[in-house]
């Protein structure tokens, strides 16, 4: 009798657990069609050059509708510098989209359908939820291409709400934390959405990391609105740079026995940076700019002062409350705008090179005295440049005596050369120390 008992006690238990899961089942395909007719498939098609020549890539990845009027939210890494994109909807119809903008340094781009290709113009759309909501332990799903299956679905939890990398590699961010989840977020996911069960849009998946398992990070879809709503304006992304790294204040505060003292550390000031013409120091502690208090206890605390450096208005006199070994000082300084922009390589098809703007590690490498110049990425071989000796790695300063300050100054100079017979003298930086070269005009078409 009691044998009997244990087995229906047993079955009643299996199949009261069996009722407990049903509703988690329930939310979990609630939250998948709320979401998953606004995926999208995208198939970018982008330039690539080897050996100073223009070739053609076909990359995959994902992203989301967001809006009735088509628009889509992606990663910059997968459609940032598109010749064309190719967007293969819910339906299994494929058609064309436009790049509306992007950010590389924040990841962002926002693509936009070209609905008139459809015989509905009408395209279902995602809703955006709040990252600042969001919980660890919380159930999300992650959606998106990945390896190319596309409409792929995967789940697991936030892992963490807070994650930081330092400013290097793959993983740039230096204005954001990541969500970290152990949904599966392999190469073809990026771009797609990381949703709650409640159907929302939480973040925007971007990276995994190769050869571990459960490590997948999403951009906080609260960044990705503030970006994406700038782009969609037809606002350019500009950010105001004073030019100092800055480190958290956690092993400086034990050192000076003060574990009130507030501040972040002032680590690296570059030289001829606004910072270092008002006359900060590195070993400076940044309290405040002006009324607004500057605080680092942590590392994760670094990308908000960031983003409100960031944000100061391009050209505005500012103040900085600096404590330097234990004195209260205040400098003056103006924002400019931040030097180093991610664009697209330039073919220079005359002279054989293929170049492209200054970066932040360009500048560093290359022990540049400035922010002004162009940076050789390919040579072709037999071509005028590689004849005049010109290599990859080479800063383009100036251009027949006239500086090249930057990429847009260089395709103006280079375009007024074309149809010239002279000779041409470029001014360089290699590897830090001053080259002179000439291209000869013969051996330019």
């Amino acid at each position: 009798m009691k044998k009997t008992l244990w087995i229906v006690l047993f079955y009643a238990g299996a199949l009261f657990a069996q009722n407990e899961l049903l509703p988690l089942q329930k939310q979990i395909y609630f939250a998948r069609d709320q979401v998953l007719p606004a995926l999208v498939h995208v198939e970018p098609i982008k330039k690539v050059y080897s050996y100073g020549e223009k070739q053609h890539a076909l990359v995959t990845g994902s992203g989301v509708i967001f809006s009735p009027d088509g628009y889509v939210l992606t990663n910059h890494h997968v459609a940032g510098d598109a010749e064309k994109v190719w967007c293969t909807l819910s339906n299994k119809k494929r058609i064309t989209a436009t790049v509306v903008g992007s950010d590389p340094s924040t990841d962002i781009a926002v693509l936009r359908l070209s609905l008139e290709d459809l015989d509905e113009p009408s395209v279902p759309y995602a809703r955006l939820g709040n990252s600042d909501s969001l919980i660890v332990g919380e159930i999300v799903l992650a959606m998106g291409s990945p390896l190319g299956l596309s409409r792929s679905i995967s789940m697991g939890v936030i892992s963490s709400i807070d994650r930081y990398f330092a400013s290097n590699g793959s993983m740039l961010s230096p204005y954001n934390l990541w969500i970290q989840t152990d949904a599966a977020i392999n190469p073809g996911n990026s771009g797609g959405p990381l949703i709650n069960l409640q159907g929302e849009v939480i973040g925007i998946n971007a990276r995994a990391v190769f050869l571990a398992e459960n490590l997948g990070f999403a951009i906080p879809i609260n960044l990705a609105k503030e970006v994406a709503e700038k782009i969609i304006k037809g606002s350019t992304i500009k950010r105001s740079w004073l030019g100092m790294e800055l480190r958290e204040l956690k092993d400086f505060r034990e050192y000076l026995g003060r574990m009130d003292f507030q501040g972040v550390l002032i680590t690296h000031v570059e030289a001829n940076s606004p910072a270092s013409k008002a006359g900060i120091r590195p070993g400076d502690v940044l309290q405040r700019i002006n009324n607004i208090p500057i605080h680092a206890s942590y590392e994760e605390d670094l990308p908000a002062i960031r983003k409100t450096i960031a944000g100061l208005p391009i050209g505005e006199r500012i103040t900085l409350h600096i404590w330097r070994n234990g004195k209260q000082m205040v400098f003056e300084t103006e924002t400019i705008e931040e030097p180093f922009i991610e664009e697209p390589e330039f073919e220079v098809k005359a002279w054989g090179i293929v170049v492209k703007g200054l970066t932040w590690s360009i500048y560093q490498s290359q022990m540049l005295p400035d922010y002004e110049g162009v940076y050789i990425t390919s040579v072709k071989p037999g071509g005028a440049a590689e004849l005049a000796q010109l290599q990859e790695g080479d800063v383009i300063r100036k251009i027949n005596g006239q500086p090249v300050k930057n990429l847009k100054i260089f395709r103006e100079l280079y375009n007024e050369l074309l149809d010239r017979k002279e000779a041409i003298f470029l001014e360089l930086i290699r590897y830090g120390y001053p080259y002179f070269a000439v291209i000869q005009p013969q051996l330019t078409p």
